[in-house]
C-alpha cells in the first residue's frame, strides 16, 4: 500500500495517535538527554498523558485538525494544527514519524496536507516551534520554505536558548 494521508477518526485512531504523540515525546527526551528539564517541563508524563486525552477538543474542527500518515495500512506519523490568538495563523505541533517509516516522505505529506488544509480553513499563516537539537525536522520546515520568525510566544527564559521558532505564509 502507498503512503497516505488522511484526518483522524475517533475513537477508533485515538490508540494509534497516543503511541504516536508518546513516540514524540520519547525522541524530545532521547535528544534532549543533556537538558532533561525541558523535557520534564513541556512533556511530564501526567501533563501529556492528559494533554493526548484532549487532543481531539484542542485541535477539533472546523478549526483544526488532526492528520495521520498510514504506510502499509499502519498509523506511522501525525500532525497537528489549531488556531492562535493571532488573525488567521495557525500552530502546527507534534509532527512526528515513526523510525520504521522515515524515508518515505511521510513527514513532508503531513506538513504539506497539513498546509493545504489550514489555508483552505481560512489561515494565512502557519507557525511551530522545534528544539535546535531536532536537525532533521529543521530542515524540513526550511526545505518546505518555513522561515525563522520572532517567538510567538514568551518562553521560559531557561528554555529560550534551546527553542526555534518558524513561520510560514499559507
Amino acid at each position: 500500500m502507498p503512503l497516505t494521508i488522511r484526518p483522524i477518526r475517533f475513537p477508533e485512531d485515538a490508540e494509534a495517535l497516543a503511541r504516536l504523540c508518546w513516540g514524540y515525546r520519547d525522541l524530545l527526551a532521547a535528544r534532549c538527554a543533556a537538558t532533561p528539564a525541558i523535557v520534564n517541563a513541556y512533556y511530564s508524563e501526567d501533563s501529556y498523558a492528559a494533554l493526548i486525552d484532549d487532543l481531539p477538543r484542542i485541535h477539533a474542527r472546523p478549526a483544526g485538525d488532526i492528520l495521520l500518515a498510514e504506510l502499509d495500512g499502519l498509523a506511522v506519523g501525525c500532525a497537528m494544527y489549531y488556531p492562535l490568538d493571532l488573525p488567521t495563523t495557525c500552530e502546527i505541533k507534534r509532527v512526528f514519524v515513526e523510525d520504521s517509516a522515515r524515508g518515505h516522505g511521510a513527514g513532508k505529506a503531513l506538513m504539506r496536507d497539513a498546509m493545504q488544509r489550514a489555508r483552505a480553513d481560512g489561515y494565512d499563516r502557519m507557525v511551530l516551534d522545534t528544539m535546535y537539537l531536532l536537525t532533521e525536522a529543521i530542515a524540513l520546515y526550511e526545505a518546505l520554505g518555513f522561515a525563522p520568525c520572532p517567538p510567538f510566544y514568551t518562553p521560559e527564559p531557561v528554555f529560550a536558548p534551546i527553542l526555534r521558532f518558524y513561520d510560514h505564509p499559507l
